[in-house]
């Protein structure tokens, strides 16, 4: 197993009743992950797969944290001394989030997309952008807009975008639900396979354990009881990746 990137212990975060949507409350007992390892946390729609994502991305401040501890920052301590805009650096520079819809920017081309996360952090690596376009099959498309884009096209610069400024972690939200399962094979082969050459960590939140099976990803479930998830995550076994045919 490589470094130790994050570990969390008894995380929460609860949302009341309003108006009509039920509150519900997500709970992590524990959770590890070291670079270059991945992991999957698989349930239905609606368990908490996304506010788990939210927390782990710091867009969510947690209810109760007992420790958490990322790319060598103590976040527990500053979400209660700083909040969110002390956190805000700690994401804008060590992770990168896929979104299940691509989340690109309309109005910005393929290539403006996908550099943009170095662009707001005043930093130019274009070679590696230029990399991450050869292996995603993109070089052809860099001029054109997102909705000039196929659906599967627009979720490989999704992941090129989440990748461009080099996290520590890589997080990824659905990133195959809207795409056939030929595409949803292949985009999954390729955010495994260049966050571990990338050297990141990455966590996918995903209802498709059969296409997590089918690429060796080591599952954790969600586990919903009385409105209550639970997320039981004692340490994770580094990937033994093999691409599946």
């Amino acid at each position: 197993m490589g470094d130790e990137l994050l570990r969390v212990s008894g995380l929460a975060f609860e949302r009341a009743a309003t108006g009509g949507e039920r509150g519900f409350r997500v709970e992590v007992d524990s959770l590890e992950l070291s670079a270059a390892q991945a992991v999957a946390v698989s349930g239905p729609s609606g368990c908490g797969k996304s506010t788990l994502i939210d927390l782990l991305a710091l867009l969510r401040r947690p209810a109760n944290v007992e420790r958490f501890v990322f790319a060598g920052h103590d976040i527990a301590r500053l979400w209660a001394a700083e909040g969110a805009n002390a956190c805000a650096g700690v994401r804008a520079r060590h992770i990168g989030v896929v979104l299940q819809t691509g989340g690109l920017l309309a109005s910005l081309p393929v290539w403006e997309n996908v550099t943009l996360p170095q662009a707001l952090m005043g930093e130019t690596d274009e070679a590696w952008c230029r990399e991450l376009l050869r292996a995603l099959d993109l070089v052809s498309l860099e001029h054109r807009l997102p909705a000039q884009l196929s659906i599967g096209q627009r979720q490989r610069v999704a992941i090129a975008r989440a990748l461009s400024h080099r996290p520590a972690l890589v997080l990824a939200d659905e990133p195959t639900a809207a795409l056939g399962r030929e595409h949803a094979h292949a985009a999954l082969n390729l955010l495994l396979t260049l966050t571990r050459e990338a050297g990141a960590a990455l966590l996918i939140a995903s209802h498709d354990t059969a296409l997590l099976h089918a690429h060796h990803v080591p599952l954790l479930e969600c586990v919903s009881v009385a409105g209550v998830t639970r997320i039981e995550a004692a340490s994770c076994a580094p990937r033994d990746y093999v691409p599946a045919s």
